[in-house]
């Protein structure tokens, strides 16, 4: 007779302890919600850092075409398209 009260006993605080997991367990609505938008903000993140980085090696690796354009280039011309002795003066018409 006391074996089947040990093992009744044993058995209802197995019970209990697996209420009390399960109460532990349970989550809350709130809880859930907030961990949700922490994943969305995560992809979004990790996203945002591949794209960052492709961009930058795409920036590396690709040619700077301007710095075929040297300053010599501006050298070459000069703002004064007409030199001063090829100026047109203009004709004056003697007085009648």
């Amino acid at each position: 007779m006391e074996r089947k009260v040990f093992i009744m006993k044993n058995l209802d605080d197995l019970i209990n302890a697996a209420k009390i997991q399960e109460l532990l367990k349970r989550e809350d609505p709130q809880e859930k919600a907030t961990r949700r938008v922490v994943w969305v903000l995560a992809i979004i993140g990790a996203i945002t850092a591949v794209a960052g980085i492709a961009y930058a090696v795409y920036r590396y690796f690709t040619p700077d075409y301007l710095d075929d354009f040297d300053d010599d280039f501006d050298d070459d011309f000069d703002d004064d398209f007409f030199d001063e002795e090829d100026e047109v003066k203009p004709v004056v018409k003697p007085a009648e």
